[in-house]
């Protein structure tokens, strides 16, 4: 039996906050403004609909909670 609709969404979920938490690790240590330029267009295209500011707030979310 095929796996339902709702754990297919689930688990697009699981992976694209997995991605996008390897990007912000990228983009913190990215060197350059290239580098970071380069890793925000990843994001873009995983999640277009992150802005900069929506992206690096998040970042900041992960890191204060215990």
């Amino acid at each position: 039996m095929s796996r339902g609709h709702r754990q297919t969404e689930l688990h697009e979920r699981r992976v694209r906050a997995s991605k996008l938490a390897l990007l912000r690790k990228r983009y913190a240590t990215a060197t350059s403004q290239t580098d970071r330029e380069a890793v925000f267009e990843k994001v873009r295209l995983i999640a277009p609909w992150l802005s900069l500011d929506e992206f690096l707030l998040k970042k900041k979310r992960e890191t204060k909670t215990p």
